[in-house]
């Protein structure tokens, strides 16, 4: 996992509301155990039509969204079942953080543990970003702010040891083996037996 501490990019929008994780990768895709080539058929029922073949008209094949590492969704993004494999699409497309003013707890806490940076804010920056396709943002992991370009900023919330590990690139078996050498210590100087 790559450390995240700012990231800079243009949005893509996905205004729809309700936007659940077989949207976001269908489960037919869901045998592989690997992250790889995921981004391919991230959307892919949205992207493609039944023969295959790219919907022009859908955001991410407009070429104003090639190398955009912010999606800003609609409210609600992520409902549905649990699936590593929809931030594991969304990374593997390129994408780095999610914008909304709801996101799926299970959504929310599997991308956390991926590296994908899940981001709630207000419902009137939530609604100023998703009426101007392609803003410029700043996110600062760090400072716990998103700057916009025409001048807002504003803070959002994020769990600290979440937070920690993201600015780090650790997943939480990372951390853990982070503290082997106090874990070894403990073990040695343990005057009990469990």
């Amino acid at each position: 996992m790559e450390p995240i501490n700012i990231i800079q990019s243009r949005t893509v929008l996905m205004p729809a509301k309700d936007i659940d994780t077989d949207q976001i990768i269908p489960a037919r895709f869901l045998t592989t155990t690997t992250k790889e080539g995921l981004g391919d058929v991230v959307f892919n029922d949205l992207r493609r039509d039944a023969s295959g073949n790219d919907i022009d008209t859908f955001v991410l094949n407009q070429p104003q969204s090639a190398g955009c590492r912010i999606l800003v969704g609609g409210n609600n993004f992520g409902c549905g079942s649990s699936r590593e494999h929809a931030p594991w699409a969304l990374l593997d497309y390129g994408f780095q953080a999610v914008i909304s003013s709801e996101i799926a707890d299970i959504f929310k806490s599997n991308s956390l543990k991926n590296g994908l940076l899940p981001i709630v804010i207000d419902a009137d920056t939530h609604a100023d970003l998703l009426s101007n396709p392609g803003v410029s943002v700043t996110i600062d992991l760090e400072a716990q702010s998103i700057a916009i370009e025409d001048g807002k900023t504003v803070k959002f919330p994020i769990d600290s040891f979440a937070r920690y590990c993201l600015l780090n690139g650790v997943d939480q078996l990372g951390y853990v083996r982070q503290q082997s050498a106090a874990i070894d210590a403990f073990e040695e100087n343990r005057t009990w037996t469990p």
